[in-house]
Order: structure tokens, then C-alpha cells, then sequence
């Protein structure tokens, strides 16, 4: 029986609400729309942790986060090395040994940052960024155009096999897209193939992206969430944000086209399994704030819409979360699951049929991870894994227990009634004895013993 071939493209900061489809924000996207159309949208799907590396870790290994050591980014800095681990067991270790071909083309940030190691590294990679060699730490990913973290979109930088750097030539997600269309003609097409996308637009800086995209919302009436505070939406500087944001959404809905379009030329629409989502979503002013790594739907909520052969079309309000993905995506491409994964599979709701013991929850946690944060907390003599915050989302209600992100911080506990309260603008402080937080709070501990989270609670 010919096996399915896997593609999955995922953008950076990009929010569930900033496609069309959503019918949330006013952002133009007719190709994702109509992809959309073709596929089952999970319109519950969230981050568990609404950051780059916590949650690429946990997409790929099906693990939650902390398990996987993925605690924050991999950064420099800090006073242990926070990578993706050679003995993790990834979804392309897990194809690759099934006879798939793999490849990843993009943005990957889950191997250590090389200024970790080297002042002054071979490969020319500074701060964050890094060169991943040809080897185990590429978990048999065959093909390799990517790199660590950088955000020079308009003049971007990649590594194949060689710690030498290929400059790319014109926007990354369009760079990006070249490089993936060439892989797919130039792949054994004996093989099915694995194929990551890495997009990292509309990750900021906003503004580094073509004039063509930039121009879109300049001088036009922009339409804000109703969350988003007054002297937000009449601050100039905030309003190109705004736009640019949406422009470079845009741009990436051009780019998923041109992939549409290839797979539809070459017969492969019916064979591959395609999936369109992000690493986790940006306020956008939502809440006076700008960014990720905090617990509003802007967040954590994102994009993840899988269209395939045996794949229904229509929605699905399940909470499927980051550790979820590789157990979903194996089993639609009929492969077994390692019982390494500590996610749950929702193939068969993407097939159409019912999910035994579908979750009532998704877990949610972030770790204070800047170096200077985690310094103060070592002065002291305390974990600074034990602290930030933690929280479920459930179909109507966000619960939050925040440590902060200083000592001096006091705990609090948050409900948000996200049926009577969708821009989440009203929430209900708790008291740790009040009814609601005893029972949420013993959901809380449950995950925190099965990932063995220090978190104070």
C-alpha cells in the first residue's frame, strides 16, 4: 500500500484569530482560506507553552515541554544548555526509520545556541543562532536549509551541511518557499516524504518584510479586537505594527499558494497530508500587550487546519495542544506511535469519527527563562522552574495559578468565563480556598506530577 507523504508548514507568532477563515481579525487569505475549506480546522487547538522552543519541541517529540527539557528558548546566557536532546525520539526519527525521506527547511531553534560553546564559532552564528551539523542532533532529518534563531527577514542566512552560511535573497518566507518547491522536485520520489516548513514571519520585527506587503493597511481603516486599549489604537507607531503584522500574514498566504498550486500541478494532493499551524499566536496590543508567552487566547490560541486523504472537512472544538500533534499526524499516516509520546492522538476525529476519552482539558505553563531572571532567583537560592505560571483551558474557561516572574511576586489565581467573556477582559480573582480553584488547582497538580514540574502551587 503506497504511503502517505507529510507536509506541514507553521509560521511563528501567528494567532488562531488572523486568518480569514477564523472570521476574526480583517486579514485577507484566500488561499488559506480555501485550504481551510478542504480541511478539518481544530478551533481549540492551543500552545502549551507560547514559545518557540518549548512548543517546536513538544510538536516534534509529543512530549510535554518540561519533559523534553525544553523549560524556555534555546538561548545563550543561562547557566545549563537548553536543547533538543539527541535521545529524544522525534516524529522524523520516527519516519525516517519507516522509509520515509525528511526534510526540514526554515526556522528550527531547538539545538543549542553555538556562543554557548565557542566565542567565536566556525559557522559565523551569533547569539542564539546555530548551525546544526550533518548527525544525531538533526534527528535524520535527510535534507537541512535551516538555522537557529535570527530574525533578519528581509536578508536571511541558512546552513545545509557545511558550517558555512548561504545567504538567502529576498524575503525569508519567499526564500523559504523556493527552497522548499525545489526540494520536492529534486526528492526521491520512490520515498514518500516528510517535509517541515519553518516560516518565522510575523515573528517581529514587523516592519522587515517587502514593500508590496507593507503597504497593504498604510493609510487604511484598521479593525482591532475589542481588547485592545484606546491609546493603543490611535498610537501611530502601534498602528504600523498592526498593519504590518497583517501584511506580512499576507504575504505568507501568497507563499502557501504557490505550494497549493505545486501540489495540485504534480498529483500530490491526494497523497499527502498537509498541515497549515503556528508555534503560538501575539497579542498584538490585546490586553495593552504585544507578543506571546502569557495565557490569553491571543497566545496560546493557534491556527491548525490538516487536510488528507481520509481527512473530513468541517470543524472540531477539541483541545488539542502541542504535545498532540506527532501522535495525531503518525496515526493518520498509519505509522506506529513510540511510547515515548505522552500526547494524545485526534486522528480519529480528524477522520470523522468519535475520540475515546476525548480530553476536558489543556494544560498551559510558562518558566521565567531570561538569564538575568534566573540569576535573581539563584542569589536567592531559589528554582526558578518553580515559578511563572501555570493553567488548563478548557472549551469555556482559562484558569491561571501565576508565581510571577520575580521573588517579590505574589501568587495569584485567575478564572476567565471565556463563553460570557471572550475577550477574556473581566477576569475573577480567586482565593486558594474558594471552591473553583480547589477544583482547578487539583487538575493543575495532576500535570505537574506527571511532568514532575517543581512549580509552587
Amino acid at each position: 500500500m503506497k504511503k502517505k507523504n507529510l507536509l506541514y508548514i507553521f509560521a511563528d507568532q501567528w494567532r488562531a484569530q488572523a486568518i480569514g477563515a477564523a472570521g476574526e481579525d480583517h486579514v485577507s487569505t484566500p488561499h488559506m482560506d480555501r485550504f481551510a475549506g478542504e480541511s478539518i480546522a481544530f478551533d481549540h487547538a492551543v500552545s502549551t507553552y507560547p514559545l518557540c522552543s518549548p512548543h517546536r519541541a513538544s510538536l516534534l517529540t509529543g512530549k510535554y515541554p518540561y519533559c523534553c527539557g525544553m523549560w524556555t528558548n534555546c538561548k545563550i546566557g543561562l547557566d545549563e544548555t537548553v536543547m533538543l536532546k539527541p535521545q529524544e525520539v522525534t516524529i522524523s526519527d520516527v519516519l525516517h526509520e519507516n522509509g520515509y525521506e525528511t526534510a526540514y527547511v526554515g526556522k528550527y531553534h531547538l539545538d543549542a545556541s553555538e556562543m554557548n560553546f565557542h566565542e567565536n564559532p566556525e559557522s559565523g552564528a551569533v547569539n542564539w543562532d546555530a548551525f546544526t551539523p550533518p548527525g544525531e542532533r538533526r534527528h535524520h532529518f535527510d535534507y537541512w536549509y535551516s538555522y537557529g534563531a535570527m530574525d533578519k527577514h528581509l536578508s536571511p542566512h541558512y546552513w545545509k551541511d557545511e558550517p558555512k552560511k548561504e545567504e538567502g535573497a529576498k524575503w525569508s518566507p519567499e526564500h523559504e518557499t523556493d527552497i522548499a518547491l525545489d526540494y520536492l522536485d529534486g526528492r526521491n520520489k520512490e520515498k514518500p516524504f516528510c517535509l517541515f516548513l519553518s516560516w518565522n514571519p510575523p515573528h517581529p520585527p514587523y516592519d522587515l518584510l517587502p514593500e508590496k506587503y507593507a503597504d497593504r493597511y498604510r493609510g487604511k481603516e484598521l479593525v482591532f479586537r475589542g481588547n485592545v486599549p484606546e491609546e493603543l489604537r490611535t498610537d501611530e507607531a502601534f498602528r504600523k505594527k498592526f498593519g504590518e503584522y497583517y501584511g506580512a500574514i499576507e504575504g505568507l498566504d501568497d507563499n502557501f499558494g504557490r505550494i497549493m498550486e505545486y501540489l495540485d500541478r504534480e498529483g500530490l494532493t491526494e497523497d499527502t497530508i498537509v498541515v497549515l499551524s503556528a508555534d503560538h499566536g501575539d497579542c498584538m496590543g490585546s490586553h495593552g500587550l504585544m507578543g506571546k508567552n502569557i495565557w490569553y487566547d491571543e497566545s496560546i490560541r493557534i491556527p491548525l487546519y490538516i487536510r488528507g486523504p481520509q481527512v473530513v472537512k468541517g470543524h472540531s472544538d477539541a483541545l488539542i495542544a502541542s504535545q498532540d500533534h506527532m501522535p495525531t499526524l503518525l496515526e493518520l499516516l498509519e505509522v506506529a506511535v513510540p511510547d515515548t509520546v505522552q500526547g494524545k492522538s485526534f486522528a480519529s476525529l480528524a477522520r470523522g469519527d468519535s475520540m475515546k476519552e476525548e480530553p476536558e482539558h489543556a494544560f498551559l505553563c510558562m518558566i521565567p527563562g531570561m538569564p538575568e531572571l534566573v540569576e535573581e532567583y539563584r542569589k536567592l537560592g531559589l528554582n526558578n522552574k518553580a515559578f511563572g505560571w501555570r493553567g488548563i483551558r478548557t472549551k469555556d474557561i482559562t484558569y491561571v495559578v501565576d508565581n510571577g516572574t520575580s521573588p517579590s511576586e505574589t501568587q495569584r489565581r485567575m478564572f476567565y468565563d471565556n463563553k460570557k467573556d471572550p475577550l477574556q477582559l473581566n477576569p475573577v480573582e480567586l482565593d486558594q480556598q474558594d471552591a473553583i480553584a480547589e477544583t482547578y488547582d487539583a487538575v493543575i497538580r495532576s500535570y505537574l506530577r506527571k511532568t514532575r514540574d517543581p512549580f509552587l502551587l
